[in-house]
């Protein structure tokens, strides 16, 4: 068996229903600035944490795949990067692959920050997607810290915004989960009748070690900060799998010394903090006990490698 046959068998794609008449099922783009909140809002949607999330804009890097299934629908949202005027060659690889990811869905939900005024960023993305000849959707989220006085003000630029293409607007607020509902249904209501493309118990189709890789990093992106902001990539050495534990080896690549001195810390106490705190998510998605050992590696500038960025995992999407 090929390894692409054993990841299609890993996921349990063999159990995969007949879908009932009626169903609908699609791909939906995620898209936006970045740090609008598109990974917090698909977690939600999927009802389980997939993708990472932190206070750092540029936390999403690969297009990672959420599934919501219900019992008349299954949505499969694209996750990307935010689209961004990138300053190296992983910031290249990012937009591309956010770029792309909006001609190969079904339909695109263009998330912006519901508590500001539309901005260059948006109006940017929103003539992209006019390009597009699939539905687009625009989600206002962040509709809990909208300030009440500035809230016409706000909807109406994105009013505006909405008549590039005749979109529909909705707003809610991934954190609270408040107007949810109604964007799902929104959703699903612009989506063809399809099969399910997935198990119906299926909540992503990434790997579990490049979950676990995404859940180390984001520990590094919350307890650093603004220190080691994105030269950080992480390399899941080895998992054992034992009776009572699971074993994982992994291996955090920096591209300067002073960023291995900063991970590592005094005595050896922030990679230990980092690594207690990844320990705790990790043990939540395998529901179980794990053992968690960190290595810090000096890459010089591997963002700025096409090579190096392959072998850590960021290619240009097909």
């Amino acid at each position: 068996m090929d390894s692409s046959s054993q990841e299609l068998t890993g996921l349990g794609l063999s159990s995969i229903p007949i879908a009932p008449e009626g169903f609908r099922s699609g791909f939906v783009g995620i898209v936006g600035r970045p740090n609008v909140g598109k990974s917090t809002l698909m977690n939600q949607l999927v009802g389980q944490k997939i993708a990472i999330t932190s206070p750092v804009a540029q936390t999403t890097r690969n297009r990672l795949r959420g599934i919501l299934t219900t019992p008349t629908a299954q949505i499969i949202f694209v996750d990307t990067p935010g689209i961004h005027k990138p300053h190296h060659e992983l910031g290249k690889v990012l937009v591309q692959n956010a770029r792309m990811a909006i001609s190969s869905v079904d339909l695109t939900l263009f998330v912006v920050d519901g508590s500001v005024p539309a901005g260059r960023g948006d109006r940017f993305i929103a003539d992209l997607l006019t390009t597009s000849s699939n539905p687009v959707v625009i989600g206002m989220n962040k509709l809990d810290q909208q300030s009440p006085d500035a809230a016409a003000d706000i909807a109406q630029s994105y009013q505006e915004l909405a008549k590039l293409g005749d979109w529909p607007v909705l707003k809610f607020s991934a954190l609270t989960g408040e107007g949810l509902d109604a964007l799902q249904t929104a959703l699903v209501d612009r989506l063809e009748t399809g099969p399910y493309y997935y198990p119906p118990d299926l909540a992503t189709d990434q790997p579990e070690r490049f979950i676990m890789g995404e859940l180390i990093r984001e520990q590094i992106l919350l307890l650093t900060r603004e220190e080691v902001p994105h030269s950080v990539a992480i390399a899941i050495d080895r998992v054992e799998e034992e009776e009572t534990i699971t074993r994982i080896l992994a291996t955090v690549h920096v591209e300067r010394s002073s960023q291995k001195g900063i991970l590592i810390g005094k005595g050896g106490g922030m990679l230990k903090a980092i690594g207690t705190a990844a320990r705790q998510q990790i043990q939540k998605l395998i529901a179980g006990k794990v053992y968690l050992e960190l290595f810090v590696k000096v890459q010089p500038k591997w963002r700025q490698s096409r090579t190096r960025l392959a072998d850590l995992g960021y290619r240009v999407e097909k």
